[in-house]
């Protein structure tokens, strides 16, 4: 597979307003830099380790995005870089992130995970108690993590053929994320602007359900191990 043309493919297909995260994990820095050599900047990661030392030996102005289940203990390591967080599932995560955030003297992005998926594997809040941790935080309730800034709302759906449930997952996520933006962020506000739904095999149905920010791998870079 051609990367570089995979990557101007996608930038030719895609509809303005949203973002493609070329999701790197497994590939060796030399496969992320022929997608940078095309123009890609912003990269997916779902190990810490792995993120590291990618950064170490790549192109400073790569925009890395942590999206894949982030450890407490781990966060440390990627606080100094990383420019968002997506699968934020959890107060204590939170409380880490900005903690780390403030040690290094930046804000750091993140999105707010939700379970959308009909399989136990897959992590997040569910909606009821992630209204109520928005609801408690707006009350002043939770610290007010000055550190962070939340840019909305992540998910994975259901891996399945039927694309009527992932429609439908798909479509709860974006009701939700405009339901948080109106209640809980001020109306327009354009921090909270990021709606990261969408994978190789159902970027489509994101897209057509409002997804402003899709997650593409092996659709760019082969098959894992290839």
């Amino acid at each position: 597979m051609e990367i570089g043309a995979e990557i101007l493919r996608w930038r030719t297909k895609l509809p303005a307003g949203v973002t493609l995260v070329a999701v790197s994990k497994t590939c060796p820095p030399q496969a992320v830099m022929e997608a940078y050599d095309a123009g890609q900047r912003i990269f997916g990661e779902n190990r810490v380790q792995e993120m590291t030392a990618k950064s170490a030996v790549l192109p400073d102005d790569i925009r890395w995005h942590m999206i894949g289940h982030l450890q407490t203990n781990k966060v440390k390591y990627i606080a100094p870089f990383v420019e968002l967080i997506h699968s934020v599932d959890s107060l204590r995560l939170l409380e880490v992130i900005d903690r780390e955030a403030r040690k290094n003297g930046r804000v750091i992005d993140i999105l707010l995970g939700v379970f959308i998926a009909c399989e136990e594997t897959k992590s997040g809040w569910d909606a009821g108690e992630l209204t109520e941790f928005l609801q408690a935080w707006r009350a002043g309730k939770h610290p007010a993590f000055g550190n962070i800034r939340i840019r909305g709302l992540m998910g994975m759906a259901s891996f399945t053929d039927d694309m009527t449930q992932v429609r439908s997952e798909f479509n709860g996520l974006r009701e939700l994320f405009d339901r948080f933006r109106s209640e809980f962020f001020s109306a327009g506000d354009s921090r909270f602007d990021t709606l990261s739904m969408g994978m190789s095999g159902d970027w489509q149905v994101a897209v057509e359900c409002g997804s402003t920010m899709i997650r593409i791998g092996s659709a760019i870079f082969g098959a894992r191990g290839q």
